[in-house]
């Protein structure tokens, strides 16, 4: 599914579960079992090189957190300082002023994973002393550019490290880290709304509901390939989250996104036909 990127598709990859389950360790991983991320990096690295001879790719990356509904960028010089926004453009939905930084080596995006570790959200809970208290999101877009036809293709690739999903009297989060999550209950709640609306086939999907269902428009929508991990806990006191767990994986597994949509340009008119539409 990740290397899709490299073809031009737009390619997401979820953790989805309660405070504790595994989201972080499935996503980010320790140093001596890397997670799906910098994995991930690794064979785009890898299939890039493969075909360095006939494909020129230029692979960026951005990291940002979404925290109380504010997008914060992982990779500012200050982070928070400024405030910023969503808007769409040609190639869907986008972050402007979000610091993009160009890599070619794996080494580079551990850099820059290390750099937005510090500067993420946490704070201790009952069900986690280092719970995240915001969704974290590594993007990857891939241009690419054909050096025999001209023919010029773009992915965007979502990684996402939700926020964990509890119940706040468990929890026992109070003053700030109430807020907290109050704000990622919510956001998970649109989430839930939107898988629901895929799955029924709604005229009308509440994708401006949250902060997080709007930058993910378009991997949400019918334009891409989508992937979710469900993180449960095997603790018996935690039986009432893992079904919930389920119950929104099977909600999840219900949805059809239908075939995705490769973005090309240039190269003539059989390319030019494919051009994504919004």
């Amino acid at each position: 599914v990740v290397t899709s990127v490299l073809d031009g598709y737009n390619v997401c990859i979820f953790a989805y579960g309660q405070t504790g389950s595994g989201k972080t360790y499935t996503m980010m991983g320790p140093p001596d079992n890397r997670g799906v991320n910098t994995r991930t990096l690794e064979e785009l690295f890898v299939k890039s090189g493969e075909r360095s001879a006939e494909v020129e790719d230029k692979i960026q990356v951005s990291i940002l957190e979404i925290y109380c509904e504010q997008i914060r960028d992982l990779l500012a010089e200050n982070v928070g300082a400024q405030r910023l926004e969503i808007r769409q453009g040609d190639k869907g939905n986008y972050v402007p002023n979000l610091t993009w930084v160009p890599v070619s080596a794996i080494e580079e995006v551990f850099e820059l994973l290390n750099l937005a570790d510090q500067n993420r959200s946490v704070t201790a809970t009952n069900m986690n002393e280092h719970s995240s208290r915001s969704h974290l999101m590594l993007n990857v877009t891939v241009e690419s550019t054909n050096r025999v036809s001209g023919q010029v293709t773009w992915g965007k690739l979502h990684l996402v490290d939700l926020a964990g999903s509890e119940r706040i009297s468990k929890s026992g989060a109070a003053g700030q880290a109430l807020k907290e999550a109050q704000a990622i209950n919510k956001s998970l709640s649109a989430l839930g709304d939107v898988i629901m609306s895929r799955a029924q086939k709604s005229a009308h999907v509440p994708f401006r509901n949250s902060t997080l269902t709007h930058l993910l428009q378009d991997s949400l929508s019918g334009d891409s390939k989508t992937l979710m991990f469900v993180c449960i806990s095997p603790v018996m006191y935690n039986a009432e989250e893992t079904f919930c767990s389920l119950n929104f994986a099977q909600r999840v597994n219900s949805v059809e996104l239908g075939k995705a949509t490769k973005n090309t340009s240039g190269g003539g008119a059989a390319a030019s036909s494919s051009r994504r539409k919004k």
